[in-house]
Formats: structure tokens, C-alpha cells, sequence
């Protein structure tokens, strides 16, 4: 077991990937061409060296780690994953030198990081701090490509809301984050009863996209054409934005927005509890959805951060009209299987769920403004998110990616990528999680909070869903947004705001 993340890769280095074969697969190899199942586009662009991003979790448990049971149960369940038990290799016997998975021999304990941090057991706060530049220097690093591209960090130091922390770190082309976090769940069980997986809040089922389905009548049929037309015109005009912010379109220079060389940079990765239930308050009032509540507080959050810089640093000047601030948001084509069917999967059976990169793009404009009457950052968050699911965006950035990558390579298509998130200023991502408490191998989680990092912006935000919390997530340069814990701050100060006025509009109705 390693113990240091001194012992890691940089990150600046060039990418080794493996083409070494054994005598034994070299000359099957050259009998018949090797069948390894391909690495996706978007897993092959993850693998540049100026797009190397990584998925990197934290978990906080109510117990201490035993590594012993912990190691046990990592080798009955994500071991037993394809993907968690392969390495991505050039196939030399095709003429086009695919870059495809090969399943590996693993060594569980190589993959398991205990370090040797100087805690303070009487100071929770202090040994936050602790974890948090621990986290940090993870950012600097890069997975052991020689392995399979994953790793477990066993922190047992105690934290002011946990006994204990597991720190998971992933390479993204193992999957998005969503598919990595569904996996990861499957190999929990629900605290109250250890024989059933986790429960979550029901997901839109189907495509990505759910028109009216057109009725009998004349009308009915008029109106889903019509219905139709609106969405190839909101399709066709977000892939015009999409192609103006390859080429030309900026978000406004503000003290959020990246500069050259961001993904090399050192992140840090920081949270923070709120209440599902004042989310639901919101929600309830406004008559829309949990993710339209996080858009308008995302909104809310921002413009307040934004403000209060600006006068800090220009006491004079009106803050700038019209000001750009646009997230992307990677959105898997692809339905991510349900943890039943990966727990199925990871425990031997047959199983036909599919896994892995099927990535397309959103972008999604925050209104930088400052609203007397809170609500209404919620009624824009539930305006813009409304206009997005009438769009085909994300269908149309994957499949124009996949043609631009087999068109013009995957240096083009890493370029043209980088561009878009250079030229935006943060990501943006709410992910659902149980509804009761779970263990992860038998120790309790009291917490989850997901990140990335690796690619071309200074501010990366997730929300996490658990039980009756949900945390605010945020990956941030150090050298763009020294104030990260204000940042956080004015997340939780203008839910609390925007909650207060919910729930004065409910009691007038």
C-alpha cells in the first residue's frame, strides 16, 4: 500500500499509455486481432495531456476505516468491474492503433493510499484544514497508469462531521460521474438493512428529450409540429452559440472566470451542508422542480459574490451590464444503468447494462444580476432550465464531436473541447443520491462529496443529494478564488433567503 501522494505522477507530464504486451498475448495478437472493448471517444480525450481530468470523491464516515474489511469488500464487488479491472493499451495489430481496455490482474492493496497525516484529536476544525490541503495536492497528480486507473486514500483522522474520510480518485475515462457515483453506490447497503441497496428519488426515464406526443385531431397534430419546429430552432441556435464559443465567444473576465493553463493548477476542494427540505420549501412554493430551486440559488450565489468583488475593488464604478457568466455541463447520452443492474453485474451474473463515455455538452447561462424579490432568481432558474430541455444540444455536441474526432483526430477534438470550457467560466452538476443512510462496506456514511478536476476552468460546482441533506461541492483555484469558503457562504446565505421568501409567498396563498 502507497502512502504518500509524493509517490504519485505529475500531472505535467506526458501521459504514458501502456503497449506492452505479454509473449503469450503477443502472439495471440498477431493470430487475431485483439478484442478488448475500445476506450470511448470521450474517454480517449480524457486521456490528453491538457485534458487528463479526473473524478475525485470524498466520503465521511461515522466510524474509523477498518482497511482490513474495507479491502475485503473492494475484491467481492468493484474489482470485479471491467473497468476496474483494466488498463487502457494501444492495439498494435490495428492498423489505426485503437486505444482499448484490457482486463489485468489486481492487486487490491496497490490501489489502497494510506498517508501519514499529523492530526489534532482535539481540534475537528484544525484536522478539516488537514484533509482539505491533502485533497488538494491530489490535484497536482495523476493515477498510475501501469494499473488500473483508480485509487482509495483512507484518511482516519476525525472532522467535525465525520469520525473518518475516504477519499476516491478515479480517471474519467472509467466512465462520467454519474455512472462512477451509481457504481460506487452499488457497492453500499442501506444501514438498516444490509441485504437491500440503496434506495434513490425516481429519474425521467427515456430520451433526453420528451415531446408532446401528438394526439387525434387536426389541433393535436397541428400543435406537435409546431412544438417540433421550436425544437430544431432552440437546437439549431444553442449549436450556433456552441460553435461561436469554439471560435470566438467569451464569457466576461471576472474574478471566477480561468486563465491559460488553469487545468494544470492546483485545485481546491471544498463544501458544504444545507437542508434538502429548505431546497423542497422552494420547490413546493414555486411549483418547479429541485434542479430549477439549484439554478436560481446558483444564480443568486454567484451574482452576490460577484457584487460584493466588484465594490471591494471599485468603489465608484456600476457593476458591468450584461455580464457573461455561462456554465458547461457534460451530460451522458447514454442512460446510466440503475445500481441494481451493476451490482448484478459486479457479482458474476449476466448482465447486459451498458457503461461508460457517451458525453455531449450544455451550456447554461447564469443571470448576473441582483433581484429584489429573491423568488425571482427561481423563477429565471426555472425559465432557463425549461428552455434547455427543449433542445437537443447535448445529442448534437456528441455526435458533431464524434464526427469532428473522426474527421480531423483526436488532437482537433481535444482543442476544440478545451476551448469551449476555456472560453466559459464554470461547470455545473446536481446529482441525486439515497434516501436513507447506507455503509460502504459496514461503515456508516454521514457524507458524499463529488468533484473533478483536470480540465480548463477555475471553478468547478456539484450538488450531491443524501438522506435529508445536500451539499454544495466546489473545486476552485486557489490562485483565481482565494475566498472559497466566502464563495460557499453565499450559497447557503441566499438559499436562506430565497427559502424565507417562499415561504412567505405560501402562507399568502
Amino acid at each position: 500500500m502507497a502512502g504518500s501522494p509524493d509517490e504519485l505522477h505529475l500531472r505535467k507530464r506526458p501521459l504514458k499509455i501502456n503497449t506492452k504486451t505479454t509473449p503469450g498475448e503477443e502472439t495471440a495478437t498477431n493470430a487475431t486481432k485483439w478484442e478488448g472493448e475500445p476506450v470511448s471517444p470521450a474517454g480517449r480525450l480524457f486521456h490528453q495531456p491538457n485534458f487528463n481530468c479526473h473524478i475525485i470523491s470524498i466520503f465521511g464516515f461515522g466510524t474509523p476505516v477498518n482497511v482490513d474489511t474495507f479491502i475485503e469488500g473492494l475484491e467481492a464487488t468493484l474489482v470485479r468491474h471491467p473497468r476496474f479491472s483494466s488498463i487502457p493499451v494501444l492495439d498494435e495489430s490495428d492498423s489505426k492503433k485503437v486505444l482499448r481496455w484490457r482486463p489485468v490482474e489486481v492487486n487490491v492493496k496497490d490501489h489502497i493510499i494510506i498517508p501519514s497525516l499529523s492530526s489534532d484529536p482535539t481540534s475537528p476544525s484544525s484536522n478539516d484544514r488537514l484533509v482539505e490541503d491533502y485533497m488538494s495536492s491530489l490535484s497536482l497528480t495523476t493515477v498510475d497508469h501501469s494499473r488500473p486507473l483508480w485509487e482509495f486514500h483512507i484518511i482516519n483522522i476525525p472532522s467535525h462531521e465525520s469520525a473518518s474520510a475516504v477519499v476516491f480518485r478515479g480517471h474519467h475515462s472509467l466512465g462520467d460521474g454519474m455512472s462512477l457515483t451509481s457504481l460506487l453506490l452499488a457497492c453500499t447497503r442501506q444501514s438498516d438493512d444490509p441485504t437491500k441497496l440503496p434506495s434513490l428519488p425516481p429519474r425521467r426515464a427515456g430520451s433526453l428529450y420528451a415531446g408532446p406526443r401528438p394526439e387525434k385531431g387536426i389541433w393535436a397534430f397541428l400543435l406537435w409540429i409546431f412544438s417540433f419546429v421550436v425544437l430544431l430552432w432552440h437546437t439549431f441556435v444553442d449549436m450556433l452559440l456552441f460553435v461561436a464559443s469554439m471560435l470566438f465567444l467569451r464569457d466576461t473576465e471576472t474574478p471566477l472566470k480561468g486563465h491559460k493553463g488553469v487545468e494544470y493548477a492546483r485545485k481546491r476542494f471544498v463544501h458544504r451542508t444545507i437542508r434538502l427540505d429548505d431546497v423542497k420549501i422552494v420547490k413546493n412554493a414555486m411549483g418547479c422542480t429541485v434542479n430549477d430551486v439549484l439554478v436560481g440559488v446558483t444564480s443568486a450565489a454567484l451574482s452576490r459574490y460577484l457584487y460584493r468583488k466588484h465594490c471591494e475593488t471599485n468603489d465608484e464604478k456600476k457593476f458591468p451590464r450584461n455580464t457573461r457568466v455561462r456554465s458547461t455541463l457534460l451530460v451522458n447520452i447514454r442512460p446510466t444503468p440503475g445500481i441494481h443492474d451493476l451490482a448484478e453485474m459486479m457479482e458474476g451474473g449476466k448482465n447486459n447494462a451498458k457503461y461508460g463515455n457517451l458525453i455531449g455538452y450544455m451550456m447554461l447561462r447564469f443571470p448576473i444580476v441582483i433581484h429584489e424579490d429573491p423568488l425571482d432568481y427561481v423563477r429565471q432558474g426555472k425559465a432557463i432550465a425549461a428552455r434547455k430541455k427543449n433542445s437537443l444540444e447535448a445529442v448534437s455536441t456528441y455526435f458533431s464531436g464524434k464526427l469532428i474526432l473522426k474527421l480531423f483526430g483526436i488532437k482537433v477534438a481535444c482543442a476544440l473541447s478545451h476551448k469551449v470550457l476555456m472560453n466559459t467560466t464554470l461547470s455545473f452538476s446536481n446529482l441525486m443520491g439515497p434516501l436513507e443512510q447506507i455503509c460502504f462496506y459496514g461503515h456508516p456514511i454521514v457524507y458524499i462529496a463529488p468533484s473533478v478536476y483536470g480540465h480548463p476552468q477555475a471553478l468547478t460546482l456539484h450538488y450531491q443529494s443524501y438522506m435529508n441533506t445536500m451539499k454544495v461541492v466546489m473545486a476552485v483555484d486557489d490562485s483565481v478564488i482565494s475566498d472559497s469558503h466566502q464563495l460557499l457562504d453565499d450559497f447557503v446565505e441566499s438559499l436562506s433567503i430565497i427559502r424565507i421568501a417562499a415561504e412567505k409567498l405560501s402562507k399568502k396563498n
